[in-house]
C-alpha cells in the first residue's frame, strides 16, 4: 500500500470512528438507556412528546400541575389529542423540575409571545432554558422549538445554559433549534406527516438531532446550515401568510369603498391557474399575527427597515376597526341606534374549530362593537368560559339563549359545529341581519338582510 493510500485509509477509519461517536447519544435514546425531555406540553409540546414516546422514553415536563394533571389520566386539555394516542406510549407526565435529571436530550417548546407593546416577550422561554440548565449534563442536547428572531437562541438561550450549568457551549452540551410547524385544529397537516426542519451548533449535534425526529417523522427532516437560517425560516412562514392576507384587506378597504364584493372578485381572479387563493378577515392566534413582531424586532435592534412586515401588520390590525364601522353602517338599515339593538357573535376562538382564544382579534371587533353601544352576546361551542373571562373580561356562553331572539348574528368563526346546528336561524328575527365574515353563509342571502366582504 502506498503512502498515499495508507493515509486516506486512515481517514476514511477516523471518519468511521467519528461516525460511531456520533451515534452514541442516538444509541442511547434509542435504546431507552436516556430519556428525552420535552418541557412546554401545550399544542406543540404534547404532540411532539407524544410521538417520541412511540420510539423513545420521554418525559414530559410542564410548570402547569393543572394541565398535567389532566395529561397523566390521558385527557388533552386543548382537546387536540384523542385518549386514544396516549396509549402504547413510553411517557411520563410531571410538574416537577427533578424529572428532567433523566434526560440527556431536550425539547423546549414553550410560547413566545408578544407584549402590550408587540415586542417580543421571551420570559416563557427564559424560565423553561433556566430548568433545563439547572440539570444539563455533559454531552447533552438542548433542541429549541419556540418560535423566535434569528439568533435568539445563540444570544438569549446558550449564556444562559453556560451560567446555570457551568458548561461551555459545543465543548460541554450542544444545542439545536428545529422549528415547529404543527398547525392547530388540521387533522391532515400532523407532526408526523410534515417535513422537519432540524439545525444544530455542531455538526455532530446535527446528525444526532437529525436522527431523533427522523424515527417519528414519516416525511422526513431537512437539515438548515446553521441555526439561525431555522429560525428565520420559521417566521418567514408565517410572515408569508401576514403579508399576504394583508393584501387581501388593503384590497377590501379599497373595493368595500368602490361598492364591490371582494369574495366576489377573489372568486373571478380565482379561475387563474396561478392565482393565490388567500382570503381577507382577522390574523389573530399565536403565530401569524405574533411572529412577524419578532423579526421586525430584531431587525430594529440592527437599525433596519421593515417597513413593509410593519405595514402588513398594520393592515391587518386595523380589520377589526373596518369590521365594526361596516356592522354600524348596516345597521343604521334598522333605522334605530345600536343600543336597541341586539347583536349575537357566533365563535370567540382565533380560527375555527380549535378550544384556542389567545390573541383573538374576535375580542377586539366585540370591544369595538361595545365602544359603539350594541347588546353584545358571545357564544362559542369550543372556547373555555373560564378562561375567556379570566383572558378578556367576557361573558361568554357555551350555545345561545335559545328563546331570545336578535337583530343581528355575527358570524365571527367558521366553526363546523354552526354548520351543522342551524337553530341560529330560529334566533334571528325576521327582518334580521346575517354579518358573514368568512363569506361561508351565503346561500341564507335571500332569506336575511345579509352582508359579507
Amino acid at each position: 500500500m502506498n503512502a498515499r493510500a495508507y493515509t486516506r485509509q486512515v481517514r476514511q477509519n477516523d471518519n468511521l470512528k467519528v461516525a460511531f461517536k456520533k451515534q452514541d447519544l442516538y444509541t442511547d435514546l434509542l435504546k431507552k438507556k436516556a430519556a428525552i425531555a420535552v418541557v412546554g406540553l401545550g399544542y406543540v409540546g404534547l404532540p411532539v412528546a407524544l410521538h417520541m414516546a412511540s420510539k423513545f422514553k420521554v418525559v414530559g415536563y410542564d410548570i402547569n400541575a393543572e394541565k398535567v394533571g389532566y395529561l397523566k389520566v390521558e385527557h388533552d386539555p386543548s382537546g387536540e389529542i384523542a385518549s386514544t394516542e396516549f396509549k402504547g406510549k413510553d411517557i411520563k407526565f410531571s410538574a416537577e423540575t427533578k424529572v428532567l435529571t433523566q434526560a440527556k436530550f431536550y425539547i423546549v417548546a414553550v410560547p413566545t409571545p408578544i407584549d402590550r407593546s408587540n415586542h417580543p416577550n421571551l420570559n416563557p422561554l427564559v424560565s423553561a432554558t433556566k430548568s433545563v440548565a439547572q440539570v444539563l449534563k455533559k454531552g447533552d442536547i438542548v433542541v429549541f422549538e419556540s418560535t423566535v428572531y434569528p439568533g435568539c437562541t445563540e444570544e438569549v438561550c446558550v449564556p444562559i445554559l453556560e451560567s446555570i450549568s457551568g458548561l461551555r457551549y459545543n465543548e460541554g452540551f450542544f444545542v439545536g433549534y428545529s422549528p415547529e410547524r404543527i398547525n392547530p385544529g388540521d387533522t391532515v397537516h400532523t407532526f408526523d406527516s410534515i417535513t422537519k426542519i432540524v439545525s444544530g451548533s455542531t455538526p455532530k449535534a446535527l446528525d444526532t438531532i437529525a436522527q431523533v425526529y427522523a424515527e417519528v417523522v414519516t416525511a422526513g427532516v431537512h437539515k438548515a446550515p446553521a441555526l439561525n437560517v431555522a429560525e428565520a425560516a420559521k417566521v418567514v412562514e408565517n410572515i408569508q401568510r401576514d403579508v399576504n392576507i394583508a393584501l387581501m384587506n388593503e384590497l377590501t378597504y379599497l373595493f368595500d369603498g368602490m361598492d364591490v364584493a371582494i369574495k366576489d372578485v377573489l372568486e373571478a381572479a380565482g379561475t387563474k391557474w396561478n392565482f393565490l387563493n388567500f382570503f381577507p378577515g382577522l390574523v389573530g392566534g399565536h403565530c401569524i399575527g405574533v411572529d412577524p413582531y419578532y423579526l421586525i424586532h430584531k431587525a430594529k435592534e440592527m437599525h433596519l427597515s421593515p417597513s413593509l412586515l410593519q405595514t402588513c401588520r398594520d393592515t391587518n390590525e386595523r380589520m377589526t376597526t373596518f369590521l365594526a364601522m361596516k356592522l354600524l353602517k348596516a345597521s343604521c338599515a334598522f333605522g334605530c341606534q345600536p343600543e336597541a339593538l341586539q347583536v349575537l357573535v357566533k365563535g370567540i376562538t382565533f380560527k375555527e374549530n380549535v378550544k384556542d382564544v389567545r390573541n383573538s382579534k374576535v375580542v377586539n371587533l366585540i370591544k369595538n362593537l361595545q365602544s359603539f353601544g350594541f347588546n353584545i352576546t358571545v357564544e362559542d361551542p369550543l372556547a373555555e368560559v373560564d378562561e375567556v373571562d379570566r383572558m378578556y373580561d367576557i361573558a361568554l356562553s357555551k350555545t345561545s339563549h335559545r328563546s331570545k331572539i336578535y337583530d343581528i348574528v355575527v358570524m365571527a368563526v367558521d366553526h363546523k359545529a354552526y354548520h351543522e346546528d342551524l337553530s341560529w336561524k330560529e334566533q334571528l328575527s325576521s327582518d334580521g341581519l346575517i354579518f358573514d365574515i368568512r363569506g361561508t353563509f351565503k346561500k341564507y342571502a335571500d332569506q336575511y338582510t345579509y352582508i359579507s366582504l
